[in-house]
């Protein structure tokens, strides 16, 4: 059992995420973009394209890798909160879905590993 409760270990993995993006050089456009829909964690553009980024952290020793709960039904919340988000700003641009695993300590919640996939899925529309 964890000393952190779900919010915290996801708020930390989240902020993990955003510093982890900054230094490979993208651009945090906006952060946990919510709509009745779905909510994407971290919008994000780098080179010309906006990345949708699904964050899933687990403590070390979990059983099953991070991006495996972002299911097919999850997958179609985030594509249709990212198709709210492209018609309020208007962009143009190449988009894509990727989902970032953050591992911490269950102890601590210190960072030990970021797994970044980047087009981990594709939008059929």
């Amino acid at each position: 059992m964890s000393l952190f409760s779900k919010k915290q270990t996801g708020d930390r993995g989240e902020n993990y995420c955003a510093k982890y993006l900054k230094k490979q050089g993208y651009r945090i456009l906006c952060r946990n973009y919510r709509k009745p829909c779905g909510e994407i964690d971290i919008i994000a553009e780098k080179n010309g394209t906006l990345c949708f980024v699904e964050v899933k952290t687990r403590h070390n020793g979990s059983l099953t890798r991070p991006y495996e709960a972002v299911d097919l039904r999850k997958q179609q919340r985030l594509i249709r909160a990212a198709q709210l988000y492209l018609a309020e700003t208007g962009a143009e641009c190449y988009c894509r879905f990727d989902v970032c695993e953050v591992i911490t300590d269950k102890n601590t919640l210190a960072l030990l590993h970021i797994h970044y996939i980047e087009n981990a899925f594709e939008s059929r529309s």
